[in-house]
């Protein structure tokens, strides 16, 4: 890319989007294009074929997506197949009639089977059954993953789809219906503080495994990416896709604890704890657990020369003072 290429950014207002938009300034580009949900719902087929007729853009991040966690997918199944499927393949098919160079498609480790061996490889998808409690969502990413690579087959496209592991980071999502365990762990500790509680409760009993992966580390990945590796550079067994994450995994036991730590700073006792006093963590073994384990292997992109680089407390600060700074009402 050139600095004066004309860049479009999907979901350019989301976790992912936003992170991409920083690192493409700070890098010096000039010329990004975006679209409120207002000025352009991509589940509209035509007005999103006239946008890309009509701004010609010559490289895109599709980054726009309907998210949400283990609560909000298996209660709206509906919306998170639907608008995910319509969403990639409306960007994907107008980038090609388009003309575009490149497209970057983010999706996500959950697209894995729910029992693939650990670390996954990118070629483990379609191999097993998926997590039940995400399989919509999942669905959705897989079928427009393998329609970028259709059309890179069939019709010569330089369309690269990125696995990213969990995420969080500023401009993160903290709507407890509808965000990941991450961002909800900040708000209802944060929740529990102010109101005085000593108790956070929750879902399953904090013995999953998972792998977090702050959001400018992503994007500093993904412009990498667009900038230097075209599709047939990544292309592999399962497709012309490629897995991004921190490397690093962690119980979700341990991650309530660095999170609690976090939000409870000033109240920390001896060894650098909080005491349960101040405010003691309830698991509810009655909610799903998930995926037992969901470690990414990055031995492709790490191959690059690329490694995350902000240490989980220190991101985990990052987006809780994010927090504080977007959410007033509940402070």
């Amino acid at each position: 890319m050139e600095t004066s290429s004309r860049i479009y950014i999907a979901g350019h207002r989301g976790l992912v989007g936003s992170a991409i938009m920083r690192s493409l300034e700070v890098k010096g580009y000039t010329h990004i294009i975006t679209q409120t949900h207002q000025e352009l719902d991509l589940l509209d087929q035509r007005a999103v074929s006239a946008f890309f007729r009509e701004a010609q853009p010559e490289y895109v991040f599709l980054a726009a997506a309907k998210v949400g966690g283990i609560g909000a997918n298996s209660a709206y199944p509906v919306e998170f197949i639907y608008q995910n499927t319509m969403i990639g393949f409306n960007v994907v098919h107008a980038a090609y009639t388009a003309g575009v160079k490149k497209l970057l498609n983010l999706g996500s480790t959950c697209i894995y089977p729910k029992m693939a061996e650990q670390p996954i490889k990118e070629e483990s998808l379609l191999t097993g059954a998926l997590e039940p409690t995400n399989d919509a969502y999942a669905l959705a990413k897989i079928s427009v993953i393998k329609l970028c690579t259709a059309y890179n087959k069939q019709y010569g496209t330089n369309f690269l789809s990125v696995m990213p592991t969990n995420l969080y980071g500023i401009g993160d999502t903290y709507d407890l219906e509808n965000s990941h365990v991450l961002p909800a762990m900040i708000r209802k500790f944060h929740e529990a503080k102010v109101s005085g509680v000593n108790q956070v409760v929750l879902w399953g009993d904090g013995s999953p495994l998972r792998e977090f992966l702050y959001s400018d580390d992503l994007a500093h990945a993904v412009v990498y990416l667009m900038e230097h590796k075209d599709a047939w550079d990544i292309r592999n067994g399962a497709g012309d896709f490629i897995n991004v994450g921190s490397g690093q995994e962690l119980s979700i036991k341990e991650l309530a604890e660095t999170v609690r730590a976090v939000v409870y700073e000033k109240e920390q006792g001896a060894g650098n704890s909080v005491p349960d006093a101040v405010c003691r963590i309830t698991w509810d073994t009655s909610k799903s657990n998930g995926t037992p384990r969901k470690c990414c292997d990055i031995s492709r992109l790490s191959a690059l020369g690329y490694t995350a680089q902000t240490l989980l407390q220190d991101g985990i600060k990052k987006a809780y003072t994010d927090f504080l700074n977007r959410s007033s009402g509940y402070q």
